[in-house]
């Protein structure tokens, strides 16, 4: 039987390595009102003068997971108030941290604005499924930025009816293209390059335990979202929850959500543009591994499989969808908890099938402070999938959209997010959007 070709001749651990740096990277707040923020930011530095209006169209997915946000540093929910604070106070050069140097006058000036409707939005009829534009005003002067299919691609900027930059369509030799493809990739590659590689190339991924344990440590606080995780907290203390290991689990990686959803001026660590994929991926298995007091090298190795996972999984997603990524992202959580239990691929695959069977097609309805619930219960899964899978326990390949094959696992799953769940896409927005009028109305 002729054997799969070795990881090291078709996709390079070097090829891997930048395709985590470029999906796994700090982010301060919700990804998409953040992508707003930057193309409004940019065009205010396009523009050169103060902003007085802003027109701001975007994308149904990016106006589903912008409507019910909180903007960090403005206790402000959604994408008026995302623009406004980008244009009057955003650094363009910070990228997903774009709003990291806010001051209280920049915020108070932009709720002014949102106040004495000077920001208008609108839904964009455009193919693009993460779609942010922002045209800004000062008098007759304007410059406008629009960003296309990632939260950072600006694919174009103009100023007074001149184009000064438009993202090239042909193929530049001299630029590392940007895209990347996963096709050929199986969980046997990621879990060998996890366990394999040099500690020293992928050491910067302790980064991500860093940013995300911060987080958890100020959602724990109690005063941001739904404050899941104080509250869990509280009730270990009236004796309704154990202090155990499961209990912790949720807890803290809950916490994180809570303060990111809540407006926390602190940035997550991000996994395929999402800050609660990011928290979901890394802080399960920080928890498992201090419990477990492994060294550095074993926690940068594990968070690397759960990262790398999750982005492998994620790849055969929309970029934005009616399927929540919460749950791919814990699947690579729940890898990584297994490696760290169990050192053997085996029980890693069981873990991401049982997790296939148990949570695949939650939906996504928008991004808000009830994200952090999806993030408990998908970590809750991770944690179930994982115990499963110690005691030799999978979904077989008979039930549901499970496969004996983890990887076709997989890709059943991208088809059920690709194919099986445009129409209730379009029907969760509908019902935001309604929300909204109604809410107007009244």
């Amino acid at each position: 039987m002729m054997h799969r070709k070795s990881i090291n001749h078709n996709l390079k651990w070097s090829e891997l390595i930048k395709v985590i740096k470029k999906e796994v990277v700090p982010a301060l707040g919700c990804t998409e009102p953040i992508s707003l923020a930057l193309a409004a930011a940019t065009a205010a530095k396009t523009l050169g003068l103060p902003v007085e209006k802003i027109q701001a169209k975007v994308s149904a997915n990016l106006m589903k997971n912008g409507m019910g946000v909180t903007v960090p540093g403005t206790e402000t929910t959604g994408l008026l108030i995302a623009a406004a604070v980008g244009a009057i106070g955003g650094d363009p050069e910070g990228q997903l941290e774009v709003l990291k140097t806010l001051t209280e006058k920049q915020i108070a000036d932009a709720k002014c604005m949102v106040k004495e409707h000077r920001v208008e939005l609108s839904i964009a009829d455009v193919p693009n499924i993460l779609f942010a534009q922002a045209q800004v005003f000062h008098g007759k002067q304007w410059a406008r930025v629009t960003i296309a299919d990632t939260h950072t691609n600006i694919i174009k900027i103009e100023k007074n009816d001149l184009t000064l930059f438009e993202a090239s369509t042909e193929q530049d030799d001299t630029v590392e293209p940007i895209v990347y493809s996963l096709s050929d990739l199986q969980m046997e590659d990621i879990f060998e390059f996890a366990t394999e590689v040099p500690i020293e190339q992928i050491d910067f991924i302790h980064d991500a335990a860093n940013l995300n344990i911060s987080l958890s440590a100020e959602g724990m606080r109690g005063t941001y979202g739904l404050h899941i995780g104080a509250t869990m907290n509280r009730q270990i203390e009236t004796g309704l929850l154990p202090d155990g290991l499961l209990t912790q689990l949720l807890m803290r990686t809950t916490a994180a959500s809570d303060a990111r959803m809540g407006g926390a001026n602190l940035p997550a660590m991000t996994n395929s543009g999402s800050g609660n994929q990011g928290i979901t991926a890394t802080m399960p298995v920080v928890v498992v591994a201090e419990y477990l007091k492994v060294d550095r090298e074993t926690l940068i190795r594990a968070l690397i499989l759960s990262h790398m996972t999750a982005i492998y999984i994620h790849d055969k997603l929309p970029k934005l969808s009616a399927l929540c990524a919460v749950t791919t992202a814990a699947m690579g959580a729940a890898a990584g908890m297994a490696w760290l239990l169990k050192r053997d691929i085996i029980y890693v695959n069981m873990a991401i099938s049982n997790m296939i069977g148990d949570v695949a097609g939650m939906i996504c309805d928008g991004a808000s402070n009830s994200c952090a619930m999806k993030v408990s219960t998908s970590a809750a899964s991770a944690y179930k999938a994982v115990l499963m899978a110690l005691d030799e326990t999978r979904v077989s390949g008979n039930e549901g959209i499970v496969d004996e094959n983890v990887d076709q696992s997989i890709k059943n799953l991208g088809q059920l997010a690709c194919q099986g769940m445009t129409q209730t896409d379009a029907e969760i927005l509908q019902i935001m959007l309604n929300k909204a009028i109604q809410k107007k109305l009244d």
